[in-house]
């Protein structure tokens, strides 16, 4: 057994180190604050972001960054995109020989870099990096349910190597080489989800839904071809099928976010209400700028970021979208 090191104890990381624990692995599962560390062992459970799920005892919950890393040979980091590199800054020091995995969905504001991107220059390329995504709630996966994923890495040894260590009942995992597009898919599929959620707070049906789904594939798929992906990984499980669960998914914290901003309620009084991070409110920003990067249009992006601002009223934004130039559907 090789021991695994998941760094974030929110729903994300506690549901992996579930699932790895269950497939037969030592995990230890770390967070930032002491106290939260000792409810997790007294209790054995994560009530607070995962309840009704036991850790088991092959869970080993810390507080010390260099007691989980010790001889780990695979780190997972699953901390929100916005503390990410200060996470990846602080663990390099105690990794070894790990293979670091990318569970963080997320372009980092600041510098506008992907995550792999992000651990690629904390850690100087010391470490192998693949990117975990697709189609997946925490929920879900701790409970064992039928999930299919993807493992990018353009080492192809160390996506192999996540793939068989991370296999197990109810987890199927595929191996891509296509970091940037996976990357994007997984980061823009929320913006495109707070989009679906806004039209399911409008009412406004179906049809509204389809077409936001569509054309927001296109916008992701315009993106990451400009960021070096190929356009045929968004047709696949970290592109068209992580932007459809997490567009009509109940579980989808962007998808709420959405439909409270279309019922009118304010982004503020929305956020202070949540216990989790939606990833969709910062990663809109981002995205806009990272298209201006490369003078690539994002509308819908645009008008999301509008409404989030306090700048456009949700049936307003709508209006937008469908009164802009009528155009070819495929780019030239």
């Amino acid at each position: 057994m090789k021991t695994t090191a998941v760094l974030g104890a929110g729903s994300w990381g506690t549901a992996l180190a579930v699932h790895l624990a269950n497939a037969g692995h030592h995990v230890r599962l770390w967070a930032r604050d002491e106290a939260y560390v000792e409810v997790l062992r007294s209790s054995g459970a994560n009530a607070q972001y995962l309840p009704g799920i036991p850790l088991g005892d092959r869970i080993a919950a810390t507080a010390s960054l260099e007691e989980a890393l010790s001889g780990a040979r695979f780190v997972v980091v699953a901390v929100p995109s916005h503390g990410f590199r200060a996470v990846v800054t602080r663990a390099t020091p105690f990794l070894s020989d790990a293979v670091l995995v990318s569970a963080t969905k997320g372009i980092e504001v600041e510098s506008l870099q992907r995550m792999s991107q992000v651990i690629e220059s904390e850690t100087a390329g010391c470490c192998r990096v693949v990117v975990l995504s697709g189609p997946s709630f925490a929920l879900e996966i701790a409970r064992g349910l039928p999930t299919a994923m993807i493992a990018a890495s353009t080492d192809a040894t160390a996506a192999a190597a996540v793939q068989e260590h991370f296999r197990g009942q109810g987890l199927r995992l595929y191996v891509n080489a296509d970091v940037a597009g996976v990357e994007i898919g997984g980061a823009l599929k929320n913006v495109i989800a707070i989009a679906a959620g806004v039209s399911e707070g409008l009412g406004l049906g179906h049809n509204t839904l389809a077409a936001l789904i569509t054309r927001g594939l296109a916008e992701i798929s315009r993106l990451a071809f400009a960021e070096g992906g190929r356009r045929d990984t968004l047709a696949g499980l970290s592109g068209l099928g992580d932007l459809v669960l997490t567009c009509t998914g109940s579980l989808s914290r962007n998808r709420q976010v959405g439909v409270a901003l279309g019922q009118g309620r304010s982004l503020d009084d929305i956020l202070s209400s949540m216990r989790m991070v939606a990833e969709g409110v910062r990663t809109t920003r981002a995205a806009l700028a990272l298209g201006a990067r490369h003078g690539i249009e994002l509308p819908i992006a645009a008008q999301m970021q509008a409404v989030l601002d306090g700048q456009c009223l949700p049936l307003d934004a709508v209006e937008a979208l469908m009164g802009r130039r009528q155009r070819a559907e495929v780019d030239g």
